[in-house]
């Protein structure tokens, strides 16, 4: 009897070229100009204020909060998530019934896919695209389908807007079929920085209404937003009874670290995301859904949602005067931490050494192995949130995440001065 290998992995994880960031965080610690600006990954470089990091610590002392929370989550944290949401919704939110936690917001929209998708079912998403939603689609058998948004046709000539990332909304009506299951939908959108507009949002929804299809709106960026901002689930009542919206802690308060997300929705979804939930995890980290719980019921008061998208903004604004400094035009970001600068005008050495790895990639891959080797700026190519058909369309991209303290942004903006003897 001949035995199959014991060590042939699922098909699910098998064959995956290497990452984004294995390649990023390899040439980083390879290069010769050290320490590392690390401008590329999403996390703070400060840590989150005062009173939330002083509710984690307390409750650290209790009993209680060191044991298994409740699957769907401790309540308190879904009480104060109610409270807080409830006057974009225009009403109030059941606690119980339309909300959820989850370890992380990105184990949510797992769980929200394991819920409602099965073996052959579709789901449409834009491209750029966060990486995770591929994998994550897949794993209980979906077929992603993609529709991009249209860069800017002016982007590599001069700055433009986030908002000039354009949806081809008879492009995305094409990609409905009979299996289609969900649309997922990021704003503030990660990495363009897009705010989808009201009348855009509008668009999707009616097309989802139509077809009777659920909306994933995954806005964990949703407490920094430079421009109105609206949310999908507040719509109507049509587009409300589809729509899951995805929430983050860790975005909310400066700690990617805790995994503590949510997702907000009517009881006939939100109870089988729940229920997908508890089969993958069980319950999330007791402990810190208590200290986030602190952070929504004491935010108000501390002054800090405004606080935060000030100091965001600002951020913002300092270190993209060093593209204007250089003459390198950038996509004015309407929300979130992230800046798409274009390197169009950026000439790399002919003959430069890359690994195979990287040459085999496209040229934002090239441009981010040089900044790291060479000038010690760390930035993430956004043609890893691409299919290869569209890869062309972020090429002479990156993305830089201003989530850092100032110190760390003046420094990369020192050493990205260092770009000015390669340009023409």
């Amino acid at each position: 009897m001949v035995r199959n290998d014991p060590f042939r992995p699922a098909k699910r994880v098998a064959g995956q070229k290497q990452d984004v960031w294995t390649i990023v965080n390899e040439a980083a610690t390879a290069s010769p100009v050290q320490p590392i600006v690390n401008m590329g990954q999403g996390f703070f470089g400060y840590n989150p204020p005062k009173y939330v990091t002083d509710a984690a610590k307390d409750a650290l002392n209790k009993v209680e909060c060191n044991q298994y929370s409740p699957t769907k989550g401790r309540p308190r944290l879904k009480k104060a998530i109610a409270n807080s949401y409830s006057p974009f919704f225009g009403r109030q939110l059941d606690p119980n019934t339309e909300v959820t936690i989850t370890t992380g917001a990105n184990e949510g929209m797992l769980s929200a896919f394991m819920a409602f998708i099965e073996d052959g079912d579709e789901v449409i998403i834009f491209e750029p695209f966060f990486d995770q939603y591929i994998s994550n689609i897949e794993m209980p058998g979906g077929k992603v389908r993609y529709v991009p948004l249209q860069p800017p046709k002016d982007g590599a000539a001069k700055n433009t807007s986030a908002a000039d990332w354009i949806i081809d909304m008879a492009a995305l009506e094409n990609a409905i079929n009979d299996k289609t299951r969900m649309v997922v939908l990021n704003t503030p959108h990660n990495p363009v920085g897009k705010v989808f507009s009201k009348t855009e949002l509008e668009a999707i929804g009616a097309l989802c209404v139509k077809h009777n299809i659920l909306i994933l709106s995954d806005e964990v960026y949703d407490r920094l937003y430079y421009v109105p901002f609206t949310r999908m689930a507040t719509l109507s009542r049509e587009i409300a009874a589809l729509t899951l919206t995805v929430g983050s802690a860790g975005k909310n308060f400066y700690a990617t670290g805790w995994r503590v997300g949510w997702l907000i929705g009517p009881e006939h979804l939100i109870k089988y995301v729940s229920a997908a939930h508890t089969r993958i995890c069980y319950s999330s980290v007791s402990p810190l859904q208590e200290a986030a719980a602190v952070g929504f019921e004491d935010a108000d008061k501390e002054g800090f949602w405004e606080q935060s998208k000030k100091e965001m903004k600002d951020k913002m604004t300092r270190f993209c005067s060093i593209f204007d400094e250089l003459g390198l035009p950038y996509s004015d970001p309407e929300g979130g931490y992230f800046v798409l600068a274009n390197l169009g005008k950026v000439k790399l050495p002919e003959n430069y050494a890359f690994p195979p790895h990287v040459a085999d990639r496209p040229r934002d891959f090239k441009m981010s192995w040089f900044l790291i080797m060479e000038l010690g700026v760390a930035a993430i190519p956004p043609t890893e949130f691409y299919t290869p058909e569209n890869a062309h369309l972020g090429e002479n991209w990156l993305r830089f995440a201003v989530c850092k303290n100032d110190d760390v942004l003046e420094g990369a903006k020192e050493r990205l001065r260092g770009l000015k003897r390669y340009m023409t």
